[in-house]
């Protein structure tokens, strides 16, 4: 058995608060877009009209999820008055930086090289990036989910007590965020450790109690839902958070969708992953030590939350973040073992991927400045600063010593620094919905009538107009021509280009446009229908 030393604690908490550092970098004040806008429209009611058990938009509730995500969001907001994109993240990124500190201090009593990589893999990790900068429930579970199987470890390796209460909690946070999945995902990675280890005491101990408690909370949350929106509200919160995931009526994906499409979703960490497995089984170890058999945990816990999320139709690549940290163990596993052909090819590949990211990266801006000089006005700042890593990366790799780590830095920094200097500024400029918003809604304001949304979907573009104000609002959505045509006026009527170029030769086509511009990567105008 090890102990974790004080240092180990401390270097952890350190990195931690490093990583946290780095999520959160040039995060305040940056535009609402895309999925984000449902939770920070969520956070807004909630800090308009306080706290509610299901989170509200047009000031009904939603039945998707539960409150708990919003809750924190609001709680962080209270201070600032407003929601912002600092507090609507930040507990993505408390989330990231708190599995961050975990597997430091998992992997460092056996090797703080292991360790440091692990960490590096999964920062290199393309759906953990943009998920780590968003608003994530996926990755909160991602949290709480290694949490649990870190808190199983320890009990039996590092000497530390076993906190089956803090588990319980733990459990009962995944649910609240991300409802009967949040404690199903936990529950079957523990009970993975407890099977191989052949802990059957705790395995069907721990099983029972966690299938009663999923019960209890299903329960309670129906019992809510009946009481917040009657009955049909909570036939909505059966279809949307239980049987519409599991049919495929949120959108269906192939049995094998995870398996494959993670080799791009979740590369690095991913196919590397899979490569150190495949060296593990054709060198056979005939003995496991306990840093072997950490790394069968782990494939173990992987392959529970992979097959386990095959199973529901509905397959998103965010939901399979529980996964990650135990793929960025296993693809750093190479530089844990001193002896093999196999493992020394795949440290020289990963070690070579390492040394070429900032070039590839700079000569892929370069590309596509070429191409959008538009969107990519000025580069030259951060191809200097890329170049300078590729020459820090360069004289590295002839210093064995530290070659790994040093190598693995210098590709988070170059991936991280384009990610939040060029990427995320030309993502939110494309995907703007405040300038048109908030300007359409000042002419709305000047003159008031009804606001009408044609063909915008309550629940889809209507919530990224919605975010950008700052008041309720009761729009007045149509879809078809037909209920278009019957609108009486005064009224706004805001739609798509294309459908108003479609109103050609009708009374509506005959408006001139009281406002155009850029909403959501579309053309978007705002007509001002008069009293007939």
């Amino acid at each position: 058995m090890i102990a974790i030393s004080p240092p180990v604690r401390r270097q952890s908490l350190v990195l931690g608060l490093l990583a946290l550092l780095l999520f959160i970098a040039g995060v305040y004040q940056q535009t609402v877009i895309g999925f984000d806008s449902r939770f920070v429209l969520f956070a807004q009611e909630m800090l308009r009209h306080g706290p509610s058990v299901f989170p509200t938009s047009y000031g009904q509730p939603y039945a998707d999820y539960s409150a708990v995500s919003t809750l924190f969001i609001w709680l962080l907001s209270l201070p600032f008055g407003q929601i912002n994109s600092l507090t609507a993240w930040l507990p993505s990124a408390i989330a990231a930086a708190v599995i961050v500190a975990l597997m430091y201090r998992l992997l460092a009593p056996y090797s703080p090289r292991w360790a440091l990589l692990s960490i590096a893999l999964m920062l290199l990790t393309s759906t953990f990036v943009s998920e780590t900068r968003a608003v994530s429930q996926d990755l909160i579970l991602a949290a709480v989910a290694f949490t649990v199987f870190y808190l199983g470890y320890a009990a039996d390796h590092f000497g530390a007590r076993r906190r089956w209460l803090l588990i319980f909690v733990l459990l009962l946070l995944g649910f609240g965020v991300r409802g009967p999945i949040g404690l199903v995902v936990p529950t079957g990675m523990l009970c993975s450790y407890f099977l191989l280890n052949r802990q059957w005491q705790r395995l069907f101990g721990f099983g029972l109690s966690a299938a009663l408690l999923l019960t209890v909370c299903v329960g309670a949350v129906l019992w809510l839902a009946e009481t917040v929106g009657g009955p049909d509200f909570m036939h909505d919160v059966v279809r949307m958070q239980f049987l519409g995931r599991m049919d495929g009526s949120e959108g269906v994906s192939g049995s094998l969708y995870y398996f494959t499409s993670s080799l791009g979703n979740y590369a690095l960490a991913y196919p590397f992953a899979l490569l150190a497995l495949a060296a593990v089984w054709l060198t056979n170890p005939r003995q496991a030590g306990p840093e072997l058999r950490l790394l069968q945990y782990c494939t173990a816990a992987a392959l529970i939350v992979i097959v386990g999320l095959s199973i529901p139709q509905a397959k998103k690549a965010r939901y399979l973040l529980p996964m990650l940290p135990m793929a960025a163990i296993i693809a750093a596993y190479p530089f844990q073992v001193a002896q093999g052909r196999m493992f020394a090819w795949l440290r020289g590949l990963m070690e070579g991927v390492w040394l070429l990211t900032p070039v590839l990266l700079g000569v892929l801006l370069l590309v596509a400045h070429r191409r959008f000089p538009e969107e990519l006005p000025s580069i030259t700042g951060i191809l200097i600063f890329l170049a300078a890593l590729q020459a820090i990366a360069v004289a590295t790799f002839f210093r064995p010593r530290w070659r790994a780590q040093l190598l693995a830095l210098c590709s988070v920094l170059a991936l991280w620094s384009v990610y939040i200097v060029v990427f995320e500024p030309v993502e939110r400029r494309l995907y703007d919905t405040q300038s048109f918003s908030r300007a359409a809604f000042a002419l709305v304001q000047k003159d008031p009538a009804p606001l009408v949304m044609h063909a915008m979907g309550k629940d889809a573009k209507a919530i990224k107009f919605m975010v950008n104000i700052e008041q309720d609002l009761q729009p007045v959505f149509t879809e078809s021509a037909q209920e278009l045509e019957s609108i009486q006026g005064p009224a706004w009527l805001m739609m798509d280009r294309l459908y108003y170029n479609a109103l050609k030769g009708t009374p509506l086509g005959k408006l001139e446009p009281a406002l155009s511009g850029r909403f959501d990567k579309n053309d978007y105008v705002l007509l001002h229908l008069l009293k007939p």
